[in-house]
Formats: C-alpha cells, structure tokens, sequence
C-alpha cells in the first residue's frame, strides 16, 4: 500500500491554497520593511551543519548517504563495531538543512563581496528534522525567515517585532510576542553562582510551559545544580508585573553583573521603543486596524535552546490555540566566525508556516478569496458551443476571474457534479441562444438563480461576488 514517511504531509489543492495564503502574505510583510528573497540549498555539507544547534539538534539531523559505492572505504572492522556515529560521519557528507539561519550564515559568508551590509534577507523554504512526529511538529515544515547581518543596531530588532505584529494582525490571530535576552541567562547564572551552567539552566527553564516548575527543578538538581542555587532561582522564574517592573526587577537582582545589566538595558530599549512606534496621540494604535494590539511581553523564563543566540530572544504564542511557539528567534552575533567571518553582527526571526496553518484553520481565519479556486465553470454543449464559451472565458480571465471550460461534451449531470465536488459558485451556459444574443445564462450554484447577461455584466456580476 502507497505510503508517505511519518512526519509528512501531502496537500490537497485546498490546503495549498491556504499555505500560500500564508506565505505570501508574510512576503508581503517582508517587502514592506525592505527585505529581499534569496534560497539556499535543501542539502548541505555536514561540515556546515554540525555542532552549530547543540548536542541535541546535531541528533536531529537528518544525513544523506554519499552516492556510488559508499561501502568501499569501509573496512570489515569498522562495520562489525556497529559504530553508528563513526560510521555516519564517513557514509555522510551531506544533510538536509536543520533550518535557514545556518545556512544563510554560510551564504554571507561565501557571498560577502556581493553583499551590501546591512543585508536584509528573507527566504520561505523547508526544512528537515528527525524529531518525533506530534501535533503541531513534523519532520518536514516550512520555515518563513528574515534576518539582518552587518549591523549592531537594536532597531533591527524593533522592526523584527514590527513585523510579527504586522503579519499577526494580517491574518487576524491574537498574539502574545515574548522578549529576553541571552546576556540576562547569563547574568542570572552568575547570580545563583552558576555560571558554569548556563547551558544546562536554559536547557531545562526553557521547558517550564511543557513540564511545568518541579520538573524543571528536578531537571537542574540531576544537572549538578545545588537546591541553595535552584531555590535562588525561584523568585526570578516566577516573577510577575509589568514589563518596566520586571525590568526594574531584574536590574537590581543583577546589579553586579555587567553582562546582566547589558542585557536588561537592550530589552528595556527594544520593549519601550516598539511601544513608542505603536503609539498616537497616548492611545495605543493597532496595526492595520486590528481590535486590540498584539503584547509584547518579557519573560525572564524564555531561552531558546540554540546555542548560537547571544543577546535578544523572541518568541510568539497564540492566544486563541493551544499550541507551541508560531513564531521565534534572536540576536546572533558570532554565527558567521564559524565560517570564518568574525565580527558580523545578526539578528533575525523565523515564522512557523505550518503552525500557523494549524492555527488558522482552528479560527477559520482564511479570507474567503484567498482559497476560492475557479469562479466560474462553462458547460461544454459541443464543438461549436465550446468555442463560443472559450471567447467568453478569455474576457472573464482577462478580468481577473478565474474561470474553465469542462474539457468534454460530457452529460450535464456529470458537468454539474464536477462544479459541485471543486465548489466553483458559478456555472455559465453558452447555447445557441446565448450564442446568437451574445450572452451568457449564468447559474448561482449556492441558490440554483438563474439569469441572462452580457458579457461585461457576467464580468461585473462575478467581481461583485469575490468581494
């Protein structure tokens, strides 16, 4: 029986139309803040991919067997010793992309004397990872991206969070965008005397949504935390207030951490300047006419698991749906000197395309013309009919309206059974009547209304209903 790999999905022509819904209104959104598409790769060298996500994300990359004869190097010894990993990495020399912000970092550094910096990049593609398949994650997704290389400012950061809410508010989801900072983890791991740990601290606390307070605390006494450290820890995970009180907060527990305070003062800037470019006249001002603005909050508790984030994090959660993040990213500042390229600052954000569709169709949010396919279907009566409806057709499609001729001089049922199973909400009669007034007998599929039109009235009829 035809099966597809778990973690995968087919996709109807419905279910395309609402993804590209999806991804193009986010390119969209990336246009308007000056972003330009590039693509990368599906495949890339192992060298390019490994140790940048973790010891966990380096497990989760999906290796591709080298081509010909990838045994032939292999000598009987090394197979008998069954060593999965020693073996991989001489069978393996490429991998599916894990994600687009490695592999674009790959790109800055191989394109670097065609680039203008700063370079504004956004790239809609898919990615890969041996994870175990469950609602929400699979094995093979689409990841939306926009990153800025080559510039220091937090502003860039701002526009990233301009553009969550713009796109949010776009597709009408109620969004909550959480904010921290790696330099605040840090500051917090020196502060409970665990600097050392910091890895293992984010590791587990980034967690807490999932497996709730205990378990993370568990997690980090197995970790080689002491209970002295992991009840320090306490007051900071569950402290609440608003987001300029947590800051003031935080800012004080963290007093004698330098990079602490740096972490602290660049979320304070990014949080206030977003709310400052959101406000009119001291009333909050929602983006394209949305009913309430989307809140950006800090959450001392968000961390991110990879490595490579080194000051701002972002992550975005639905209000309406109970699922996991939509939306996440950060501020990278020494992910292009893996490649030999030290000192090119980036921040970037990447948008979860098929949790969003899940989250969409949960609210059923798709505007109608977004997923409405052809408009309208001609009833093929034969060769003469046919090529009458044809010329109709053609002026329809150079309206803009998505129209098709029924290929075969088929039974009426079996044409009328067609409309009804692709729910094409027009059908157009072209016989010997209509051909001889040059009209068209034009049938509402949804009240079974009949009527006769002009060519530019069927036009005009046609576009009054997409609205």
């Amino acid at each position: 029986m035809a099966s597809i790999p778990k973690g995968t999905r087919d996709f109807s022509p419905v279910e395309m139309a609402k993804r590209n819904y999806i991804f193009n209104t986010i390119r969209e959104v990336y246009a308007l803040y000056g972003f330009q598409q590039i693509e990368t790769p599906s495949l890339e060298n192992l060298s390019t991919l490994m140790g940048k996500y973790g010891e966990e994300g380096d497990k989760l990359l999906f290796k591709v067997l080298n081509s010909g004869d990838y045994l032939s190097k292999i000598s009987e010894e090394e197979l008998a010793s069954r060593n999965s990993l020693k073996l991989a990495s001489r069978l393996c020399e490429k991998g599916l992309r894990y994600d687009l912000t490695v592999p674009f970092a790959r790109y800055v550094v191989m394109h670097r004397d065609e680039l203008q910096l700063p370079f504004k990049r956004y790239q809609i593609q898919p990615v890969w990872r041996a994870d175990r398949p469950q609602k929400g994650r699979y094995r093979e997704f689409y990841q939306c991206d926009a990153d800025v290389v080559g510039s220091d400012s937090l502003l860039n950061e701002v526009e990233l969070m301009q553009i969550v809410d713009t796109v949010f508010t776009k597709f009408g989801i109620r969004v909550q965008i959480k904010i921290n900072n790696r330099k605040i983890l840090s500051g917090i791991a020196e502060y409970i005397g665990a600097a050392d740990k910091i890895v293992d601290i984010t590791v587990a606390i980034d967690k807490l949504d999932k497996i709730g307070i205990d378990n993370v605390n568990k997690e980090l006494l197995d970790d080689g935390l002491s209970e002295e450290q992991i009840e320090k820890l306490q007051p900071i995970i569950k402290l609440t207030g608003t987001n300029e009180e947590k800051l003031d907060t935080i800012a004080e527990v963290l007093k004698d951490s330098e990079t602490g305070l740096k972490g602290v003062e660049e979320c304070r800037f990014i949080i206030n300047t977003f709310e400052a470019s959101r406000h009119d006249g001291g009333k909050t001002t929602p983006a394209f006419g949305a009913s309430a603005p989307n809140e950006l909050q800090l959450d001392l508790t968000l961390a991110r698991g990879l490595n490579y984030y080194t000051g701002a994090i972002f992550e975005v959660k639905a209000l309406d749906v109970q699922i996991g993040s939509i939306t996440g990213g950060g501020r990278y500042d020494n992910l292009t000197g893996i490649f030999g390229m030290p000192g090119i600052s980036g921040v970037g954000i990447s948008f979860g395309a098929d949790r969003i569709y899940d989250v969409l169709n949960a609210l059923n949010l798709y505007p109608k013309d977004s997923i409405q396919g052809t408009q309208l279907l001609a009833i093929n009566f034969g060769e003469k009919e046919a090529l009458y409806a044809l010329s109709v057709i053609s002026e329809v499609r150079q309206a803009g309206i998505r129209a098709e001729l029924y290929p075969d001089s088929a039974k009426m049922k079996k044409q009328m059974n067609y409309a009804n199973a692709k729910n094409i909400p027009f059908v157009a009669f072209t016989g010997e009547t209509e051909m001889a007034d040059q009209t068209v007998t034009l049938k509402n599929m949804a009240t079974g209304q009949q009527t006769t039109l002009t060519i530019q009235d069927l036009i005009t009829t046609l576009k009054n209903n997409a609205q």
